[in-house]
């Protein structure tokens, strides 16, 4: 008889547009291009970002005139426990009306897309890229001058 009991939810419709409850989720995995659609990647590769942390998409979603909210939560398709993967962020995209809170962003994949574009574009990001780039080009001029092996004994 377990079929006729009532599943138990949070929700309920009275919950207006701006509470918190009501808020959409973004967690890091949606816009990683490391993870595969079944890890919980939820746009093309083309793009998302490699690594995306909680702090890079506060910073971008505070330019953009919404209210954002911060969660230390683990989104549970992620294997790691570690502090780069944790975090969720909370967006209010509807008034109480159900219009768009921002007119540029009416769905949450028109968000994605936005974080998508704009997280590469960060200064935290393209001093990342350039420190990479320097250690590859140094290991790879010193990588030449190395001897074999050398005799056993």
């Amino acid at each position: 008889m377990a079929a006729s009991m009532p599943i138990k939810t949070n929700w309920t419709p009275d919950k207006k547009h701006s509470d918190r409850e009501r808020w959409i989720c973004i967690y890091p995995a949606y816009i990683n291009a490391k993870k595969s659609r079944q890890e919980g990647r939820k746009l093309p590769k083309q793009y998302c970002v490699d690594n995306p942390t909680y702090v890079e998409i506060q910073d971008v979603l505070s330019v953009t005139n919404l209210r954002v909210g911060v969660e230390n939560k683990l989104y549970p398709r992620e294997r790691s426990k570690e502090l780069l993967y944790r975090g969720r962020i909370r967006v209010q995209l509807k008034n109480d009306d159900g219009t768009p809170f921002n007119p540029d962003f009416p769905t949450r994949d028109s968000l994605l897309l936005h974080l998508g574009t704009k997280i590469p574009l960060l200064k935290s990001r393209q001093n990342k890229t350039a420190e990479e780039r320097q250690p590859q080009q140094a290991q790879s001029s010193s990588g030449a001058h190395k001897k074999g092996k050398g005799k056993r004994r």
